[in-house]
């Protein structure tokens, strides 16, 4: 119990610095971003509201309760991730840049199924009676 509790922080916190990280170089519009998003199709102010939403993400992921929230925020950091990887896909862009994200994004995966049941949603109460289905 104790290994799996610290293979989940360790790789929270690798997944929460990698996003951040990006979060708040999309928002300072760093040059290597923008190269990036020009190169991919992508105007400017996507980088922006890339950003907020990353780090947004990351505040959920660490917060305390809010299970359903980190359910979210955890889907919306799997299509950003698997988006990243096929736009560079398509753009034909050397590897490793589409392998990246998906390195990323395995950081990801491995912490959200490592979370601890009070980083979970629960799970909604079962009724006794079956509902009756309407015809």
């Amino acid at each position: 119990m104790k290994a799996k509790r610290i293979g989940y922080w360790v790789t929270l916190a690798l997944f929460c610095l990698a996003m951040a990280g990006g979060g708040v170089a999309d928002l300072m519009h760093s040059p290597d971003i923008m190269e990036s998003m020009t190169r991919l199709g992508f105007p400017d102010y996507v980088a922006t509201i890339l950003g907020f939403w990353k780090i947004a993400g990351v505040v959920a992921l660490l917060l305390p309760g809010f299970g359903l929230l980190k359910e979210w925020a955890y889907a919306g950091f799997f299509f950003d991730l698997t988006g990243a990887s096929a736009a560079h896909l398509f753009v034909k862009d050397a590897m490793p840049e589409p392998i990246i994200p998906l390195v990323i994004l395995t950081l990801g995966m491995a912490s959200w199924y490592l979370r601890p049941a009070l980083r979970c949603v629960v799970p909604a109460p079962v009724n006794e009676e079956p509902t009756p289905i309407a015809a």
